[in-house]
C-alpha cells in the first residue's frame, strides 16, 4: 500500500526577509519600514533572553490605530503588537504548519531555528508550496 507524502517544510517556502523592528519604534516608523519593503507584519525583538518575540500586521495597524483614528506617530509598537507569537520551526511539514494557522486562526508566523527568527512564512507561503510540492510514493 502507497501513499503520497508532501515532502515540503516551511524552510523551503519561508520568506528570508524579514523585519525585526524595537518594541520602542513608533507604529508610524514600524509602517514606513513595512510599505516600504512590501511587507505584511514585522517582528518585534526581544527585550532579553527570557523575553518572547512579538509581531505587528498591518491588519493590527489598521484595526487599532487607522480605524478609530489615533496618531500613528504617537503610539509605540509595544502597544499594539501581538505578543508572545506562535513560531513554527523550520523543518515542519508544510501541511503541519497549515493545519497549525487554521487551528489558531493565524495568517503569519515567524520561522525559528536555534532559538532565532531565520524566516517568515504565511498562508501566500504556504500555497505556494502546495502548488508547486514535491510528493513520492512511499510505502
Amino acid at each position: 500500500m502507497s501513499a503520497t507524502t508532501l515532502k515540503v517544510n516551511v524552510a523551503d517556502v519561508m520568506r528570508k526577509d524579514f523585519v525585526v523592528v524595537d518594541g520602542m519604534e513608533s507604529v508610524a516608523g514600524a509602517l514606513a519600514t513595512m510599505v516600504e519593503k512590501n511587507l505584511e507584519v514585522v517582528f518585534v525583538a526581544k527585550r532579553s533572553d527570557a523575553d518572547e518575540y512579538g509581531m505587528l500586521s498591518l491588519a493590527t495597524i489598521v484595526h487599532d490605530v487607522l480605524a478609530i483614528n489615533r496618531p500613528s506617530q504617537r503610539i509605540n509598537v509595544y502597544e499594539i503588537m501581538v505578543k508572545p507569537v506562535i513560531a513554527v520551526h523550520a523543518a515542519m511539514n508544510i501541511r503541519y504548519c497549515a493545519r497549525l494557522f487554521s487551528n489558531a486562526n493565524i495568517h503569519a508566523a515567524p520561522v525559528i531555528a536555534g532559538g532565532e527568527i531565520i524566516g517568515l512564512v504565511t498562508h501566500r507561503q504556504l500555497a505556494a508550496g502546495y502548488a508547486g510540492m514535491r510528493t513520492s510514493d512511499t510505502e
